[in-house]
This record gives C-alpha cells, structure tokens and sequence, in this order.
C-alpha cells in the first residue's frame, strides 16, 4: 500500500490508502512518466516475475478519439496536453533577433502529452529513427554502447513492421509497436514521391540503407488507428500479476538520503493527498525533457547557484536543464491547387462515409496521421559539400559535437526535413491548426482572409541539426509551478540560414513538374513584420521564420548524456551522477538531437535501458 504524508507535520502515523488498487508501500522499481520511455521499462523489467514495478503517471488513460489519426492536432488543445509556452521570444533592444513574434504573447506553443502513453497519445505517429551518423556521434561524445550498430538491435527489436517490401536488416517484425503505412492514399502523395527525381534524390526507406530520400511516411499504426506507447507496450502487459499503475498522480519529489545519496522511492500528491512509495532497487525517471530536469532540480540535483537561490538544499552539482534542443520548423507554407485533392476539415466531418471507412474498414482520410502523408530528408548544402582527407566535418551544436566522420556519412547527412501535409490552414474551419500552433488572429486573418475553405497542402521545412540551445530553470520550489521554457531558437544564425534554405527547397518541391498536374501556386504570406521585405528573398523568409516558429515537440537533451567533464548529467548507462539507484530514461539523455521524430528514439531508449537494468541486478539479460 501507499502511506499517507497528507497528516501535520508532526504527525508519526502513516495511513494505507488505495488498497482498492492493491498499491503496496515499496517497489523494486518505481518509474516516472508513462510516456514512451516508461512504458517501455515498465513492459520489459516485469518480464521479470520476481520484480515489482510501480509506474507512476499524471495523466488518464486514452479514449476511442486519440486513437484517429487525422485528429492528432485537436488533441493538442484538450486536457492530455500540458499546455506548456515556452518565455517570450520577442526582439532584442536593437529590435534584432526574437522568434514566435506572430504567436500570442510572443510564446511558443510547447506539447507535452498527459496520459498513459506521454507524448505518443497526441503526436504525429511519425516513425523515423535518424541517421546513422546520429548514434555513432553520441557514442563518439564518450558514451560507449550508443553508436549506429549498438543501438539498431534496439529498433528491431520493438518494432512491428507491416510494410512489405523493407530490408529486414534494419527491421522487425515480431516487436510491440506496429509500424505501417496509413491505408488512405490521395492523389497528392505520388506527385510528392514524383517530385524526388527532378529534385535530386530518391524514393527510398529513409530507416533503413539510405537516410536522404522521398518517401510515404511510415506511422505507429494498427488497422488505420493510433498505435500510442500505452497500446504497444502497456496494455498487453497490465494484467501481469508484478505490474501496478498509479494514474491521477503527480510526483513532486525523488526522495535521496542524504548521508547515502542513495535514491529511495518517491513523493507524489494523488487526489489533493500526498504519498510516499519506496524503491529498493531504483527510480526510474521518464518524465520527459520537460519535466525529468524539473523533478531532478526539485530534488536537490541541479546548478547549485540556481537551486541555491529558490532555497532548494544541493545536494548533487549537474548542469541540469541546459542543452535544451528542439526541431523548430516553419509550418505555415502553404501551396493551392485547383482541384478538390486536400483536406478541407469540413468537407471531412460532414461527409458520413469517412466515418464509415474508418469505423468498419480502418481506411479513409482519417487514417491520416496528422495530415501528413509524405517526409522528405535533404541536404540543403548538397551541391556545395566539399571533402576532406577525413570527410567533411558536420557541424553541430555550440562544440562540434559532431566531429569529423568518414565518406560514408558525406553522401547521407540531412540538414532539413520537408513534410507533406494535406491540410493547410485554408481548411481549418475549427481552428485546431491555429490552436496548436499558438498563432495570433491577426497573423492569421492578414494570411488566410479571402482563402478561406480552399483547397491546399502544406510543405514544412524542419530544422534537424539545431546549434541553438535552450534551457529549463524552476519558477520556483513549488511543484505545482510550470519550469521556466527557454527555447533561444535561432539564437545561433546558422540556424536561420539553413531554415531559410528549407523554405526555399520546399518551394522548389511545389514547382516540381508533377504538382503542375494541379495548377500548384504559393499562397502569399502577408504578414505585417514582414511587409518591408521584398516577398521570397532570403531576409523575408528569415522575418517570416521568425514570426511563424513553429515546434514538431522533439525536445531533447535537458539531462545530457555525457562524461561528466563534458556537462554530462548521466553517464552511459544512464545513470544520474553522483546519486545511486537513479536513473533517467527519456529523451533529455539524448547529447545531440537526431535528425528526424524523436519518437522512436526514446522507445530504443527504453528498450536499451532496460536490458542494462536487467544486466546490473541479475548478471545476464
């Protein structure tokens, strides 16, 4: 059972609750997060029978409308969204720099989804993994058992491809997590594969030989509905005798003995109560990039001037909600066509035979994920790379993080990702695009007036390599008090730069031959801060990315995976510094952001940190 801290502090007596959910009062691990990371430890540490595991989660379980794809953006403006903005991005006293300038409040939107399942239960379903070149610079950053060929098992290992056709050397077929293509097909998505020719590249499986390439968009799907981490990993594992889950349920603590500085269980308040619940063997900490350094800075793990000046006591010095990274993009290019071939949210809702199609026959546009039907990876740079006796050193983050790798990398590094949406904002009748966006109505109303109900697509150029680094910092010692998001998006201008080169390309993509099929023209961006600058120059599309900063939630990197002498917050096996029994598994271990939805990544991340669990406690995985 869970015992009850809500008594007067002077209070000795502590009151068994929940024994209706058979909750008992220590684990062998208890995990925080249900997201795509602590669902994956949760599934794989009770495959040991003789292992109790407490999984910890704030939010609720889904329901039948998270599971439509196409609905994927609406859920960003319900309860299982956080709801989190990032500080102001406004302009500097020179009036340089700033981004999110035509959101409300100058705020970026940020989600994070509250559920059993995290994040995975109102993503995009987006099923990409990154490139090679991505793993084997973490393990070149001084983690071992991280590189390309470490961690590929991993992948194999959760997936369940359906998609016939694919190299079964970088895929499986026998995991948890369905990975398929969605049954809806529109006659947009062979002008998009089409477009790859005359663009330089080919159609190709961008998880498998090749990175660089066209393709259709492979998502979490199962029979045309979300398939989210819960689905995957959860639901066919929570009758296992081992197995508890506390929902409604927000821990505020990790409980560290401070003479041990061993890590022993965990505070969290349920129903206005507040509990504690021991951990033998260790905390698991899933909480995401947002809130796993929220929780540890909370905890006395952080920048001690930082912790120092809320009252917190320190009582482990790490760098603790730095390396914040984050795939922006630019989501507002919008392209009309002449023909009814896009997705027009009225047109869709009012018409019962989608309903039909995806309720008996799992098909139909609702099947979409999120609207988007096709991703491209690019090398915006392609025709001015040169090489070196060592190959071409790929920049990245503030130290060159990325080094220098062989050729073989030359030829297949991305610096943008382009996705072909079939909906744009002329088609937003409900405002659920404007909602998770966070877009101001002028913005919108100077963009799309006199556009609106017309048929047009999207293309979304998404910064893969970002320099620019944010950071998470508490408001206060109060639990219950949002972080403070500091996302400092092109605060390095070579990120501007190469966005703007993404703009361009996917224009370039528009005026392919194929889409000439539908008379395809660009939609102009009227936007008042941008109206000085002479339409489709490089500074107007910088003006523009700057007031239309736009977020995919690939946050990353907040607890960095590293040696310590290099900011590292865990180490290799992900192990928290300096505390025992403790240890962080989500996306903010990630040191470098990896080129494409982040996704897939944490679940290999669970999945690899399970088996390093498994090996520490019993000697053999």
């Amino acid at each position: 059972m869970i015992y009850n801290y809500a008594c007067h502090a002077s209070c000795r007596i502590l009151l068994p609750v929940d024994d209706e959910n058979n909750i008992l009062q220590e684990y062998d691990f208890v995990i925080i997060g249900a997201g795509s990371g602590g669902s994956v430890l949760a599934n794989r540490l009770t495959e040991i029978p003789e292992w109790n595991v407490l999984l910890i989660e704030a939010g609720k379980d889904e329901f039948f409308l998270t599971d439509v794809p196409l609905l994927a953006p609406t859920l960003h403006i319900t309860a299982y969204n956080w709801g989190y903005k990032t500080e102001p991005g406004f302009p500097d006293e020179n009036g340089n720099g700033g981004f999110c300038l035509g959101m409300e409040e100058g705020r970026c939107n940020w989600p994070r989804g509250k559920a059993v399942g995290g994040s995975s239960v109102i993503n995009y379903m987006m099923y990409t993994r990154g490139s090679k070149s991505d793993y084997d610079s973490w393990a070149a950053q001084g983690n071992p058992g991280w590189s390309y060929e470490d961690v590929l098992p991993y992948f194999r290992k959760s997936e369940n491809n359906r998609i016939d056709g694919l190299d079964d050397r970088y895929h499986g077929n026998s995991g948890y997590l369905d990975v398929d293509y969605s049954p809806y097909v529109s006659k947009l998505r062979d002008l998009f594969l089409n477009s790859a020719k005359e663009m330089g590249y080919k159609v190709n499986d961008y998880n498998g030989e090749r990175f660089l390439g066209f393709s259709v968009a492979q998502a979490n799907l199962r029979g045309g509905r979300r398939v989210s981490a819960s689905k995957a990993f959860l639901r066919p594992v929570r009758s296992r005798r081992n197995f508890h889950v506390s929902k409604y349920s927000r821990v505020t603590k990790i409980v560290i003995d401070p003479a041990t500085r061993i890590a022993t269980g965990v505070e969290f308040v349920k129903n206005r109560r507040k509990y504690f619940v021991g951990a033998s063997k260790e905390v698991l900490l899933s909480a995401g990039a947002l809130n796993s350094p929220q929780l540890l800075m909370l905890s006395g793990i952080g920048p001690r001037d930082h912790l120092e000046s809320l009252g917190i006591p320190v009582l482990q010095e790490l760098p603790v909600g730095y390396n914040l990274q984050d795939h922006v993009s630019m989501s507002l290019l919008t392209f009309l066509v002449n023909d009814s071939v896009t997705i027009i949210e009225s047109r869709v809702a009012t018409n019962p035979v989608n309903t039909f199609d995806y309720l008996v026959r799992g098909s139909g546009p609702l099947t979409i994920p999120g609207g988007a039907e096709g991703l491209a990876f690019i090398n915006t740079k392609k025709s001015l790379r040169t090489s070196t006796k060592w190959g071409r050193k790929i920049e990245n983050s503030l130290s060159g993080s990325y080094g220098e790798f062989a050729n073989e990398y030359e030829d297949d590094y991305a610096d943008i990702e382009i996705v072909m949406g079939l909906g744009s904002l002329t088609g937003d009748t409900s405002g659920s695009l404007k909602g998770i966006m966070g877009l101001s109505d002028e913005l919108v109303h100077d963009v799309f007036h006199g556009y609106e109900g017309r048929d047009g697509f999207s293309l979304v150029p998404i910064l893969l390599h970002p320099k620019s680094r944010g950071r998470v910092t508490l408001k206060s010692s109060d639990p219950f008090h949002w972080p403070v998001l500091q996302a400092n998006y092109y605060q390095n201008p070579d990120d501007l730069e190469t966005i703007v080169r993404g703009i361009k390309k996917a224009i370039q993509v528009a005026a392919t031959t194929p889409f000439k099929k539908y008379n395809t023209t660009i939609l102009p961006l009227n936007i008042a801060g941008c109206r000085h600058i002479a339409f489709n120059t490089d500074p107007y599309w910088a003006c523009v990315a700057r007031h239309v900063t736009t977020t995919l939630g690939h946050l990353v990197g907040t607890c960095k995976m590293a040696p310590v002498e290099d900011s590292g917050v865990v180490d290799a096996a992900l192990k928290v510094y300096g505390i025992k029994n403790l240890r962080v598994v989500d996306a903010s271990i990630m040191p470098t952001i990896i080129a494409g939805h982040t996704n897939a990544p944490t679940i290999m991340i669970g999945e690899k940190a399970s088996d390093m669990i498994k090996f520490d406690w019993q000697g053999f995985v």
